[in-house]
């Protein structure tokens, strides 16, 4: 199984910004982390990241025929990309949605996402264990497929 991850923006910054809703883990080792989650799964996880919403999008676009999974943690761009809900849905590959914090205990402008409604689902207030959760989630989906 092949999963890309996608890190929107800001999230290069872990470890270093808002400590106390995001925990002190540093970006480097989130992904050394998921790698080595993955890696004892038997998935090859490629990771990217991007500040930039059109970069993105064209990661999203390149994964068509490439990954089985996507795991995404668009960052704000959840609450008003029209234009990545869009890719998401246009690539139709299953997709996890993941926020490190608990939208829904912040600001009222983060309780709605515009691109979760084209996810296969969302994972939101475990910190850097929603990730693990994901590839979790994967894996049993594709035992579950197969039986």
């Amino acid at each position: 199984m092949r999963l890309l991850c996608i890190f929107g923006p800001n999230l290069n910054l872990l470890g270093e910004r808002e400590r106390d809703i995001y925990g002190t883990l540093s970006f480097e080792r989130l992904l050394e982390l998921l790698k080595d989650v993955a890696r004892k799964q038997g998935i090859e996880l490629e990771v990217f990241q991007s500040n930039h919403e059109g970069a993105i999008i064209d990661a999203i676009h390149e994964a068509r025929g490439k990954y089985d999974g996507i795991i995404i943690n668009p960052g704000a761009y959840a609450h008003y990309s029209i234009a990545l809900r869009d890719a998401l849905k246009a690539v139709g590959i299953p997709t996890i949605e993941v926020h490190m914090s608990n939208v829904y205990a912040r600001e009222e402008f983060r309780h709605h996402s515009v691109t979760a409604p084209v996810c296969w689902g969302q994972i939101t207030g475990l910190g850097y264990l929603g990730y693990v959760l994901a590839i979790e989630a994967f894996v049993l989906r594709e035992k579950e497929s197969n039986v």
